[in-house]
């Protein structure tokens, strides 16, 4: 009974401290962050599929006043089209309400990532960093063989000449291919045109490099893909400088959502003991861009 009461106690207590911390922040540099003008640090993890919480902190950060600047760090191989577009957007919202954002680009930040990052002031990257990839794929599968090798015929009813494009079961045809191509051309001609706004060059020179392929960060600054090399400090430091705040600046860190089993497992050591398997949450948008 003592010890499942100290567990309930310490989980209590714990929960306290992290609620708090969520409310207020927490400083990693230059003391306090409950008081004074701030950098606040957004987190842009894993494929971009849902961007409902880093909009919503975005738009948060844009209201508070004692956020003067914004560091997104991102750590994404890409992920779907218009979640990516409504995160860049979110970002220029928030430049244009006169609060700086400055992209910190961690192991992977290419396709839909680098996407994300064109729409800040500034851009930090590691010289190992992977970033680029500007272009759009779209996958499908044609198991028209496979299936006629095991007996399997797929009847499709349909009201619409081309609504079942993309179909597993038949060979794709010659005009089917050219409206697909048309689509990602056209998504294609909207990453270029989000780059060299973003990054203030030419169209056609960011086509020179606007072919897919995969740069390292000190590849990317020599292509003024980005505007400096350093890590998250020095982009936080880069925020500051352009918020008018003395360095280092006093910061927010990223949210995280809460979890009482992350929490337990995390303060109380009891990482055996709460460790549950969980299933991938599995999505397939319409297409990548990583």
């Amino acid at each position: 009974m003592i010890g499942a009461a100290l567990v309930i106690y310490l989980g209590t207590a714990a929960l306290f401290v992290a609620v708090l911390s969520s409310m207020f922040g927490v400083a990693r540099r230059g003391g306090g962050a409950l008081f004074g003008e701030r950098v606040a640090i957004v987190e842009l993890e894993g494929l971009i599929v849902d961007v409902d919480d880093q909009v919503r902190e975005l738009r948060a950060y844009r209201d508070n006043p004692g956020i003067r600047a914004v560091v997104i760090r991102i750590n994404s191989p890409g992920g779907a089209v218009a979640p990516t577009q409504e995160l860049y957007g979110a970002i220029r919202r928030l430049r244009e309400a006169g609060k700086p954002v400055v992209a910190s680009l961690g192991a992977v930040a290419a396709s839909g990532g680098y996407y994300v990052a064109v729409a800040a002031d500034q851009i930090y990257a590691n010289p190992g960093t992977l970033t680029g990839s500007i272009g759009v794929v779209m996958q499908m599968a044609n198991l028209n063989a496979l299936m006629k090798k095991v007996g399997v015929e797929y009847v499709v009813v349909k009201a619409g000449e081309f609504k079942d494009v993309g179909n597993f079961a038949r060979p794709m045809t010659a005009e089917e291919r050219r409206i697909l191509q048309a689509l990602l051309d056209d998504v294609h001609g909207q990453f270029i045109a989000a780059v060299a706004d973003g990054r203030k060059l030419d169209r056609a020179e960011v086509r020179r490099f606007a072919d897919g392929r995969v740069f390292s960060g000190s590849q990317a600054k020599t292509l003024r893909m980005i505007d400096a090399l350093g890590g998250l400090e020095e982009a936080v430091d880069g925020a500051a400088t352009l918020a008018g705040l003395p360095k280092p600046p006093r910061v927010i860190g990223p949210r995280r959502r809460f979890s009482v089993v992350d929490l337990l497992r995390n303060q109380l050591g009891l990482a055996g003991l709460l460790a549950t398997p969980t299933l991938p949450l599995l999505r397939t948008p319409l297409y990548l861009m990583d």
